[in-house]
């Protein structure tokens, strides 16, 4: 990342629960977890959902937080890994406190070493009162839910209530909060910089016009903005109606009609399977030309009238060099088909890399054909994949691009 661009990393992306299955790990089953950092370099953490753990390992420089170990009164006798690292500091936002937003917080380890600071915001519910977010942050430590209560987090920890409406400054960021139509609650975030503009709304439902327009507000003119996604427009209007989540559909028209650059699917939902996300992603691209899926470990860099989208590198297994002829079909990045003849000569168990003359998009499907090693014409039957592109960078040979594919079936 330049010194003058932001980035938006994603570390959950999953609503409602968490998943673990095979039929989820692409685009991943943690909840919801992201993390900004502006051009200045000032972190912000926006929710804490169980993605909040894999960011901490991440930033403490350890595994887990296994070598926390809880005494039979409820204290710390060991220190976590990496607690004499570089201390941490961070702005955590939190959206709402509905479990699959809060439930990572007692498994984050930066908050056990006590070098680190974090400062969270969020709003005062008038189910709690005063000091909510203080309130939640204790309760879900306290006996019988967590075996170590929150004075094992020696981190220095500030809490700021906050609400729809305001703006504030913090180093190089102008914040504003929004509410959003969401069951008890939920609050919009926007993230102007140097670089560009993040808008992160999580946990909306289209139908409230006041709360409609905030969501329009909030995505006005944003390079980046972060929508739920979690229902197909059928479960909206259905069964799912009154639930708090929005579909691809209605992120795709607020996304036009705020003059949003990119529009990101956010929160999906957890009986959705990569394929079904694929398959969401692929109508709201024919709606909306910039759509994408979070996914896990994707970061999107954004300086001025750039954004780059880096997706996260696979489940590889054991890489094979051969030479392997295939037939490639797909689409450009600027929607015209095309069918490409290619070697691949890097193949794993889950994907592959093909060097093609056409360029396609990230998150967009392959059709891959591949025929017997070393044999001049294809197989008379060859193996059918469908493929879906994380990677692309400059090929070994001018006019050429190497295309990443993860095989989904």
């Amino acid at each position: 990342m330049s010194a003058n661009a932001a980035q938006i990393r994603f570390w959950g992306v999953r609503g409602s629960t968490p998943t673990v299955d095979q039929a989820t790990w692409r685009y991943g089953g943690n909840t919801p977890c992201l993390e900004l950092t502006t051009p200045g370099g000032t972190r912000f953490i926006l929710d804490c959902g169980t993605g909040l753990r894999m960011l901490g390992n991440q930033l403490a420089g350890c595994n887990s937080i296994a070598s926390i170990i809880p005494g039979s009164n409820g204290t710390l006798t060991k220190s976590p890994a990496g607690a004499n690292e570089a201390p941490i500091h961070a702005h955590i936002f939190v959206t709402h406190y509905h479990w699959d937003h809060i439930q990572g917080i007692p498994f984050f380890a930066p908050l056990y070493s006590p070098q680190n600071s974090f400062h969270f915001y969020s709003f005062r519910s008038q189910f709690l009162g005063r000091d909510s977010l203080k309130q939640v942050f204790e309760t879900q430590m306290a006996y019988p839910y967590f075996p170590v209560n929150v004075s094992a987090m020696s981190a220095d920890r500030e809490f700021t209530e906050i609400a729809g409406g305001e703006t504030f400054q913090i180093d190089d960021a102008k914040i504003s909060i929004f509410w959003l139509n969401h069951p008890q609650g939920c609050l919009g975030f926007r993230f102007e910089t140097s670089a560009g503009i993040i808008a992160y709304a999580t946990d909306n439902e289209p139908g409230d016009a006041k709360l409609d327009r905030n969501l329009a507000q909030l995505a006005s003119g944003a390079d980046i903005f972060i929508n739920d996604a979690q229902y197909t427009p059928e479960q909206l209007a259905g069964p799912r109606r009154g639930w708090g989540h929005s579909s691809w559909l209605a992120g795709t028209q607020t996304a036009r009609e705020a003059g949003a650059r990119n529009l990101v699917l956010f929160h999906h939902d957890p009986d959705s399977t990569d394929r079904e996300v694929d398959d969401l992603l692929r109508q709201a691209r024919q709606h909306y030309e910039n759509v994408w899926a979070a996914a896990e470990g994707m970061a999107m860099s954004l300086g001025g009238a750039q954004v780059d989208v880096h997706l996260p590198t696979t489940r590889t297994g054991q890489r094979r060099d051969g030479n392997l002829r295939a037939m490639v079909t797909g689409f450009t990045s600027d929607g015209r088909a095309f069918q490409e003849e290619t070697v691949i000569r890097d193949l794993t168990v889950q994907g592959a890399m093909l060097y093609l003359s056409h360029s396609p998009r990230l998150q967009s499907e392959l059709q891959v054909e591949m025929g017997d090693p070393g044999k001049e014409t294809p197989a008379e039957h060859p193996l059918k994949l469908r493929g879906y592109v994380v990677k692309l960078e400059p090929g070994p040979q001018t006019e050429q691009t190497a295309v990443g594919v993860v095989f989904t079936e």
